[in-house]
C-alpha cells in the first residue's frame, strides 16, 4: 500500500482511539485530574504510540487534557459555567453562518444538506446516534463554507471540535436525535428559502443548551463523574 493509504489509516485510528478515551472520560472511566499513560492506552488498543498522542492532541483540542511539558497528560473536564460559555458563543456563531450561508448557498451545497439530512434519518431509524453525529458534522460544516467567509469558517470550526464530545453526548439522550432531525428540517428550508434571519434564529436554537437541554447535559455529566 502507499503512504497516502498508510496516512489515512493512521489517522483513522488515531480518530477512533480519540472518540474511544471521549466516551472514557466522559463516563467517568477516568477521574479529573488523572495521568493517561501513553505505554498501557498503546496497548489497550493493540497500536503503537503514535495514533495514542494523535489522539491526545484530539483531545487537548476538546478541552478534556491537559498536556503538560516533562509531566504528561492529565483529564480535564470544563466547568459548568465553562461549557454554558462555549455554547453560547457557539451558538452566535452558527447563528451567524446560517444568516449568511441562506443568501449565499448553491444549489449543489442544498443537495448536500438534503444528503445529509437523509443520512440523519436512517440513523435515527437505527438508533445509531454515533452515526448520527457524522452525518450531522457534515451538515453543519455545509453550512460554515457556505456562509462565504474563511474566517468565521476557521473561528467555528475550531469551536465544533472543542465541543464535539458534549455534542455527542447529546445525541444519546432520549428523544434529542428526533428533536434534532426535526430542526435540521426546518434549517434547510429556511435556506432554500433565502430567509436569513429565520436560519439564524434557527440555528441558534438548534445549538443552544438553555434550560432543559442544559438539565439533561448537566445531569448526564453529574452521573458520569459519580
Amino acid at each position: 500500500m502507499g503512504r497516502p493509504y498508510r496516512h489515512v489509516m493512521k489517522s483513522q485510528r488515531a480518530n477512533t482511539i480519540a472518540e474511544a478515551l471521549e466516551d472514557m472520560i466522559l463516563s467517568g472511566d477516568f477521574a479529573e485530574g488523572e495521568r493517561l499513560d501513553e505505554i498501557r492506552l498503546a496497548e489497550r488498543f493493540s497500536v503503537s504510540r503514535t495514533p495514542v498522542r494523535e489522539a491526545f492532541q484530539r483531545l487537548a483540542q476538546s478541552g478534556l487534557i491537559e498536556q503538560i511539558p516533562r509531566r504528561g497528560v492529565f483529564v480535564r473536564r470544563p466547568g459548568p459555567v465553562e461549557l454554558v460559555e462555549m455554547f453560547e458563543v457557539m451558538a452566535e456563531f452558527e447563528a451567524l453562518a446560517g444568516r449568511l450561508a441562506a443568501l449565499r448557498i448553491s444549489d449543489a451545497a442544498l443537495a448536500v444538506l438534503e444528503a445529509a439530512n437523509d443520512n440523519c434519518r436512517a440513523a435515527l431509524s437505527e438508533g445509531n446516534a454515533d452515526l448520527y453525529y457524522v452525518e450531522n458534522e457534515r451538515f453543519h460544516h455545509v453550512i460554515y463554507e457556505q456562509s462565504g467567509s474563511a474566517f468565521l469558517q476557521q473561528e467555528v470550526g475550531r469551536l465544533h471540535r472543542r465541543l464535539k464530545p458534549y455534542r455527542r453526548m447529546q445525541l444519546r439522550l432520549r428523544g434529542r436525535m428526533s428533536q434534532s432531525m426535526a430542526e435540521h428540517e426546518d434549517i434547510v428550508a429556511a435556506l432554500t428559502a433565502g430567509d436569513a434571519g429565520r436560519a439564524a434564529d434557527l440555528l441558534r436554537g438548534h445549538v443552544a443548551i438553555q434550560g432543559e437541554k442544559f438539565h439533561h447535559l448537566m445531569a448526564s455529566l453529574r452521573a458520569a463523574a459519580e
